[in-house]
């Protein structure tokens, strides 16, 4: 991700002696010229004993989305692991003859999961209940999270990329627009597909095929908006194949709007008013129920794949009673904290997500928090939650690393910053905690230290073990 130019109050300097890391890795780090006064690691076995490998441990610094194993340890803890949100389908009186006189609301509790399959199962139960025309409007009820007005282009001057998305208490199909770009046969022309019900005659496409290698496709492309319609242009190298681009372009009530009208359409039903936010009415009665997948599941795919505003949704349900605010939610997560006598005096708080130029923490405040959650009965959701090295989600590119399937570790990615934080279970069959921060001008070079730290310590365990 782009956009955040910071380095979190660290020096900027030439590369310096590591004191307490690995020559490997300080090796490595000096080969890509981060200065290791901008890095901070900490690496301590399981069972609680002295760290292994300390420096920096104390320095507040940015995590990225490592943070996000702060927000979903605290929720599988003060929420449960089978915790779930209901989405609810309301209406001033019950349906006759299929007509529903009056409003049709939709109350939202802040699901992190309402996909667009979901959704039109969602739907299909209303039809189901015997609902085919709305007489009056479709009024959305977000009332379950009290927020600022956000603004997507506030954190990297990217407004339509999908992290930027805000949280929401009626977040729908993540508040995204699906697209696939596909090379036609012969290579003359880019077809842009779209996989969003609602979106159609809302995309421009000015795509012109081009040769070349792929390599980072999306960045060559210019996207923006031509009033509601999204405008594509750039030459795309037809060698990418076929390529999903997702995008978060419109606003939450235009787009549950476009959604809404389409599926309801192919269901056979009927909107004949508008679509508004709104309250709904204490008199209103439940006509159709969604609810979600579990908290586990949702921490499965937040962790694996790192994604941002699923993570923020789930901070803000911290919060109780509702309506929800962030400040709410960051005196919950340090109620909790304080509880397990896990005092973090460097921790920064803003949205839970990582996605953050506010958020600080330590590798061994980091390092303390995996302790205690490796002691947890909410171990096994939160260690299954976490990239596999060289396996699954933002770790899949660790194949051949000798920590390959050994490894549960969440990554951290922003401008000026990488993060690493998990458990390494070694050749010995010890298991480790491991914590790697960057905040430096040349972080995006600092993967290989990473992995070096990785293969040192899988090295380390062989010798143990033999």
């Amino acid at each position: 991700m782009a956009g955040v130019s910071f380095l979190c109050g660290l020096a900027v300097a030439q590369a310096a002696p590591a004191e307490g890391l690995p020559a490997a890795v300080a090796g490595a780090l000096e080969k890509a010229g981060i200065s290791a006064r901008n890095v901070a690691v900490l690496v301590r076995g399981t069972g609680g004993e002295a760290p292994l490998i300390s420096h920096n441990a104390r320095e507040p610094m940015n995590p990225a989305s490592v943070m996000k194993l702060l927000t979903t340890y605290a929720a599988l803890e003060i929420l449960g692991p089978s915790h779930t949100w209901e989405t609810e389908a309301l209406a001033d009186r019950p349906p006759a003859n299929g007509r529903l006189e009056g409003n049709l609301y939709l109350r939202g509790s802040g699901d992190p999961r309402l996909a667009l399959e979901q959704f039109w199962l969602f739907l299909r139960q209303l039809r189901a209940r015997g609902v085919e025309e709305i007489a009056g409007d479709l009024v959305l009820d977000r009332a379950a999270f009290s927020l600022p007005p956000h603004d997507p282009a506030e954190f990297d001057g990217q407004p339509l990329r999908p992290y930027n998305a805000g949280p929401d208490a009626l977040l729908v199909n993540l508040k995204s627009l699906c697209l696939t770009l596909h090379p036609d046969a012969d290579g003359a022309r880019i077809e842009v597909r779209s996989g969003t019900p609602g979106s159609e005659n809302l995309v421009r496409n000015r795509l012109t095929p081009g040769g070349g290698a792929c390599g980072d496709w999306r960045e060559r492309l210019a996207i923006g908006l031509e009033g509601d319609a999204v405008a594509l242009r750039g030459v795309y190298p037809v060698s990418c194949g076929d390529q999903a681009l997702n995008l978060s372009p419109w606003s939450a009530d235009f787009q549950v709007e476009r959604l809404f009208r389409a599926l309801w359409r192919e269901l056979g039903g009927t909107l004949r008013g508008r679509v508004r936010d709104g309250t709904t009415p204490a008199s209103a009665r439940v006509l159709a129920t969604h609810v979600s997948p579990t908290l586990s599941e949702i921490v499965r795919e937040i962790n694996k794949y790192s994604n941002n505003v699923m993570a923020r949704q789930v901070f803000l349900t911290l919060d109780a009673p509702r309506p929800a605010t962030l400040e709410g939610a960051r005196r919950a997560v340090r109620a909790w904290l304080s509880g397990k006598g896990l005092e973090m005096p460097e921790l920064r708080l803003d949205n839970g997500s990582g996605l953050s130029r506010e958020e600080r923490a330590s590798a061994d405040g980091l390092a303390r928090l995996l302790l205690a959650a490796w002691q947890s009965p909410v171990m096994p959701e939160l260690m299954s939650s976490l990239p596999l090295a060289g396996v699954d989600g933002t770790l899949r590119r660790l194949k051949g690393n000798p920590a390959t399937g050994r490894a549960h570790l969440k990554t951290g990615h922003l401008e000026n910053v990488r993060a690493l934080a998990g458990y390494v279970l070694d050749a010995s069959g010890k298991r480790w905690i491991v914590v790697f921060l960057i905040n430096d001008p040349r972080s995006r070079h600092g993967n290989p230290a990473m992995e070096t730290l990785l293969r040192w310590l899988m090295e380390r365990g062989k010798r143990v073990a033999n």
